[in-house]
């Protein structure tokens, strides 16, 4: 099964993932305020330190907007566990396991073998309203996420 790259102007995919209490985390839920999606490659690597860092760093910022913040990989629960509690992260860890949900959203493999990098700005609709696609410069992830919210 192929599945197409979701683009800027196209609805966000309808998932259900495990959050880093195990508990069920249904997207449909949250449509009617904005959203910041990230996928990052792995838990409590030097990356993907920096990117939640930043994003926990800038977290009061993402609140005042209204936002909600979800990170996702491919991580187990207990993972994202560990990783949320080491780094004091007050945002949602999903738990991709299988790569479903990166796949419904076609995020590509930087370098051949990584996960992609990819954030995404869903406004309250339910509608991409950015998309922002680098491996390197995680903290960009936050500054530029911010910056398109602040427009919507």
């Amino acid at each position: 099964m192929s599945y197409k790259r979701i683009e800027v102007g196209d609805k966000i995919p309808s998932f259900t993932l495990k959050n880093q209490d195990g508990d069920l985390f249904t997207v449909d839920n949250s449509i009617g305020k904005p959203m910041v999606i990230y996928f990052y490659p792995k838990d409590d690597t030097p990356g993907c330190v920096k990117e939640a860092c930043k994003f926990r760093d800038e977290f009061e910022d993402f609140l005042q907007l209204g936002a909600l913040v979800i990170g996702i990989s491919g991580d187990s629960v207990e993972s994202h566990k560990k990783f949320k509690d080491k780094y004091n992260l007050p945002f949602i860890l999903l738990a991709d396991i299988d790569n479903k949900v990166r796949k419904l959203f076609g995020v590509p493999k930087s370098m051949v073998f990584l996960p992609g990098r990819v954030t995404y700005v869903i406004d309250k609709s339910g509608t991409i309203q950015y998309i922002f696609n680098s491996q390197f410069g995680a903290e960009k992830h936050i500054e530029n996420a911010l910056k398109k919210l602040r427009g919507l």
